[in-house]
């Protein structure tokens, strides 16, 4: 269970790391990208923050995901010059894909198909269920 500080810690890093990634994105010229950073928890000591991000088109994540990862360093270093006033040590970041949106996409797919679990029961996995 997160405390409060760690909340708050979460949506400032949250908020900033949003105007960095935007604004690369800008700078850099892509156009038919979307970057937003869903959810920020940070750990009990305050030393490491797992971002995940959401990625539009899907098909891009995994490269954008690569391109973050090895820019860590500089988006910390610009976090800090951000954060500066508010935080006395930037902590770690660590990325990942959210992929909640194609867990609901598949989701819906499954319901609007002939695939229905809920309609059609012999497509639910009996094993979960024993």
């Amino acid at each position: 269970m997160e405390t409060n500080r760690q909340k708050k810690i979460g949506g400032v890093i949250q908020k900033d790391l949003v105007d960095i990634l935007q604004g690369e994105v800008r700078k850099n010229g892509l156009a038919n990208l979307i970057i937003s950073v869903s959810k920020v928890t940070v750990t009990t000591d305050l030393s490491v923050a797992t971002v995940h991000l959401s990625v539009f088109p899907q098909d891009k994540a995994k490269e954008i995901l690569e391109a973050v990862k090895s820019n860590a360093k500089t988006i910390k270093h610009d976090l800090s010059q951000r954060v500066r006033l508010q935080l006395r040590k930037v902590p770690n970041l660590v990325f990942f894909i959210d992929d909640s949106l194609d867990y609901i996409e598949k989701i819906d797919n499954a319901l609007a198909n002939r695939d229905n679990p809920i309609e059609n029961r012999d497509l639910l996995d009996k094993r979960r269920f024993q």
